[in-house]
């Protein structure tokens, strides 16, 4: 899989480290840990996904994490993006909008030692008792860039978000600019995400 990951272009040898590290078969349902290590999203459960590696690897090494990195994650989802974060030396801070797919995430997050603190709760205003932030990133795609998240990236800090329709979206990489808010923003290739929910996402008849 890393192997892939480095002839599709992923650069950055810290992320290929810790998607190396962490064993994405434990974030895969047991009946499909079979295809935990194949470059596709594979359903976890509620009508969401864990993300191909090739995503994972792409949003990651935009983040441009460091060391003692703040980094949000908006959708923990399986947990699998976290834990790479994690991984890398990063503080982790996420959000997850279903219960059960939080408490499942966070029983194999612990069984890897992962470093993160996790709720349950509308991820697109983000988490503004621990901000500023690093980093930010959004694991499903919605309609717009959430104003809530610009606003907690601290100054330099870059905001990941796949941006666009229910059918494909752009990946976003956002960097805060000005204490003002205001953010530069460079274009990656389309992805298609599951639906962001939430107050600045898509409404929840969509979820």
């Amino acid at each position: 899989m890393v192997r892939l990951l480095r002839d599709r272009g992923i650069s950055d040898e810290r992320v290929l480290a810790a998607m190396l590290q962490i064993e994405r078969h434990l974030f895969v349902p047991i009946p499909l840990r079979n295809h935990a290590y194949d470059d596709a999203a594979l359903p976890i459960g509620e009508g969401q996904t864990i993300s191909q590696p090739f995503t994972v690897a792409i949003m990651t090494e935009a983040l441009r994490v460091s060391e003692e990195s703040k980094i949000l994650e908006i959708g923990t989802g399986s947990g699998y993006q976290a834990a790479v974060l994690s991984a890398m030396g990063a503080r982790v801070f996420t959000i997850e909008r279903i219960p059960s797919l939080l408490k499942t995430a966070r029983t194999v997050l612990e069984s890897v030692n992962a470093r993160f603190v996790a709720k349950t709760s509308d991820g697109t205003v983000g988490w503004k008792e621990f901000s500023p932030f690093d980093g930010i990133v959004v694991t499903a795609g919605g309609p717009g860039i959430p104003k809530p998240l610009v606003e907690q990236l601290k100054v330099g800090g870059r905001l990941v978000v796949p941006v666009g329709s229910h059918e494909y979206q752009q990946l976003k990489i956002v960097t805060k600019t000005g204490a003002n808010n205001d953010y530069s923003v460079e274009d990656k290739s389309d992805f298609k995400f599951v639906p962001l929910i939430g107050r600045d996402g898509w409404p929840e008849s969509d979820g």
